[in-house]
């Protein structure tokens, strides 16, 4: 299966990002795969260095005839977004990606890919082994955790790199080059409930909901895609206002940085509300089919009858976890003012939690502008503290502002329309990239962030083009090639 895959071409990409594929890479979980980057760097025979933190540099010498010209650092990060469709029987702890070839595209087997950032490193980690590439003196930065907290960047410490200019390969469009991105926060509310046990005379469904698109919480959320957290939501406040449905727990959504693609709901009705339920249930997949029917053709909408379980929400608890919920704010907040078409901040409700009397609901607000970052996280705290929620705010890492005027814009923007005919899109994104954390350590430093052509990111639907990987990689040789001696020059 995966052979098929490493002899596509470039066979140095492939076969590279094949072995990486092999080694689980989970976030916060990277043990395995920083000793993988590890023993690659030494078996090249290269200088190799991981810090305290589990970054990974790598250096290699400028080749010959190149040794005047602007030092690089190329950068990466080594963990990927685990996630899988609920009847794919897959343990990323254990096992390595199943990948396969569909025409132009490469995808995983139920799961996702790990094209991002897995291409982007599996390109450094060609251009590091290759002796006939030419390039300036690089410093190949590996960093972990990107995809849950940006930990690597953020606890990289100043004089660790010395090159003049950043390349990051971490975006997914290959007309474009990234020069901006969007700060996060993780917004996270818990607590405990009042409950009680169920009453006689009840019966029990699990609500099935699932088959949405997802996507990443960043790139994807202006998209218009179900957030299957807040449907689930919406079913079970209007259930609640048309009959006694009691909720005995929720457990919805996933990772923060995932558009959340499944929620299930394990409710109990009286014996005669059972039509009644199933009723609405069938009412509300034709409602939300229709609603949903261009982002999230597959939707599904299922009841399945279990056992009577031991506990159901306090009633007065549900209504205010519902409401709450209902309340809070979840996809676009502000698109932005000065650049067309950017989103400038969003939040995502990631995860909901209800079982065994504590709950946590996990959200991931982004905005290009600090202050307006906080002030959509202080929003979603004043909801979820209204039901007494403890709210804490964690993970927080700045934006990156653009700087159009940098010369290595110029020179790949100069590049790209000699090399392909067209004009790049130069632009900012709305997810979050590592340049704006290492910027702050190196405010001198020019960076840039480009890629090939990735869709589906952070879902089982991740797929990346093998043409467009093709383009992205003659690009970035000839980057290598056109790097300076003098920034100005």
């Amino acid at each position: 299966m995966n052979n098929e895959v490493r002899a596509l071409a470039p066979n140095g990409i492939w076969d590279h990002f094949a072995d990486l594929n092999a080694v689980p890479r989970p976030s916060k979980k990277e043990e395995r795969v920083i000793k993988f980057i590890e023993d690659f760097g030494n078996s090249l025979g290269l200088e190799t260095i991981k810090d305290e933190t589990g970054n990974v540099i790598i250096k290699k010498p400028a080749s010959k005839g190149m040794e005047k010209r602007m030092p690089i650092i190329l950068q990466s990060h080594l963990d990927m977004v685990h996630q899988k469709n609920a009847d794919t029987k897959f343990d990323f702890d254990k096992e390595g990606i199943q990948m396969v070839v569909d025409g132009d595209w490469v995808k995983a087997k139920g799961t996702t890919l790990g094209a991002d950032n897995g291409i982007g490193v599996a390109s450094i980690m060609t251009i590091l082994a290759s002796k006939e590439i030419k390039h300036p003196a690089i410093e190949a930065l590996f960093t972990i955790d990107e995809e849950t907290g940006m930990t690597g960047a953020l606890n990289l410490k100043p004089g660790s790199l010395h090159g003049n200019i950043l390349l990051n390969l971490d975006t997914e469009d290959d007309h474009e080059l990234t020069i901006g991105c969007a700060g996060g926060v993780d917004v996270t509310a818990t607590g405990s409930y009042s409950y009680e046990g169920c009453p006689k005379l009840y019966v029990a469904f699990i609500i099935h909901l699932k088959g949405l698109t997802g996507g990443h919480s960043g790139m994807d959320i202006h998209k218009g895609r179900a957030n299957a957290n807040k449907l689930m939501n919406r079913l079970l406040s209007q259930a609640s206002d048309l009959f006694k449905i009691r909720v005995c727990s929720i457990d919805g959504g996933s990772l923060r940085n995932a558009i959340p693609r499944e929620s299930f709901a394990e409710v109990i009705v009286p014996e005669e509300e059972t039509k009644n339920l199933t009723s609405f249930i069938e009412e509300q997949l034709i409602v939300l089919k229709e609603e949903y029917h261009t982002t999230d053709p597959n939707l599904l909408l299922q009841l399945e009858k279990i056992e009577i379980p031991a506990k159901v929400l306090s009633q007065d608890f549900q209504n205010k976890l519902l409401r709450s919920i209902y309340a809070s704010q979840n996809g676009i907040y502000r698109m932005s003012p000065e650049i067309e078409g950017l989103v400038q901040s969003s939040n995502n409700i990631a995860r909901v939690l209800v079982k065994d009397g504590t709950y946590s609901i996990q959200c991931l607000t982004r905005s290009a502008v600090d202050s307006e970052k906080m002030d959509l996280a202080n929003s979603l705290r004043a909801s979820f503290e209204l039901i007494g929620a403890k709210v804490t705010f964690s993970g927080a890492y700045p934006g990156w502002a653009p700087k159009p005027e940098a010369n290595i814009v110029k020179i790949m923007s100069d590049l790209y329309k000699k090399k392909f005919k067209s004009e790049p899109n130069v632009n900012a994104c709305h997810a979050g990239l590592e340049c704006g954390i290492i910027g702050a350590h190196y405010p001198e430093m020019e960076m840039i962030s480009f890629g090939p052509n990735i869709l589906g990111a952070h879902s089982p639907d991740e797929k990346v083009q093998i043409s467009s990987v093709n383009k992205y990689w003659e690009f970035l040789l000839d980057i290598l090639k056109a790097i300076p001696s003098e920034i100005n020059s």
